[in-house]
């Protein structure tokens, strides 16, 4: 037989382990929930980083492209002046060696332009389109075939991988 103080001395024990089995889950449950907040956390401010990181790189690209952009747009003028002189020296006599020196500079620098994503924009003889043409003038169409359409370009207009730099000024019939 079994001593009743014995038997109330093991049923005090149980209830203690009970409690404390019970304490130790309740806090084994907190650590978890504990843990997963932290890991959710950490996975957030990873998050957050790489977008910062992507975010920062795009900047850095769009302020190489922005300042190679506004290089360029410098370096018109000289395209515009080297056309200005290949047509003003075709119109006298005896310049070939000018012409071919002024040929070989306006080549030299469209090549290089060419290579950094600079395209001449097409004008004479297209459809007018206000995407790419700036109409200075409209004049009398020639033909009926010419309404609409470019007739001389004033300025040649520019893109810049695929972005106009500088639209083309041209002379639209009417």
């Amino acid at each position: 037989m079994v001593d009743p103080k014995e038997l109330e001395t093991l049923k005090q024990q149980v209830e203690e382990a009970e409690k404390k089995a019970a304490e130790a889950e309740e806090a084994l449950a907190k650590a978890e929930e504990k843990e997963n907040e932290r890991k959710n956390e950490y996975l957030r401010l990873m998050a957050e980083f790489d977008t910062f990181r992507r975010r920062t790189a795009e900047e850095k690209l769009e302020l190489v492209r922005s300042a190679s952009a506004d290089t360029i747009k410098g370096l018109l003028p000289v395209l515009d002046d080297c056309e200005i002189a290949l047509a003003q020296l075709e119109k006298t006599e005896g310049n070939e060696a000018a012409i071919e020196g002024v040929q070989l500079i306006f080549n030299k620098l469209m090549g290089y332009l060419k290579t950094k994503g600079l395209e001449p924009i097409a004008a004479k003889g297209e459809v007018f389109d206000t995407e790419l043409h700036e109409a200075v003038t409209l004049f009398p169409a020639p033909s009926e075939d010419l309404k609409g359409k470019v007739i001389d370009v004033a300025q040649t207009g520019y893109t810049l991988g695929g972005k106009v730099l500088r639209f083309a000024k041209v002379i639209v019939g009417a």
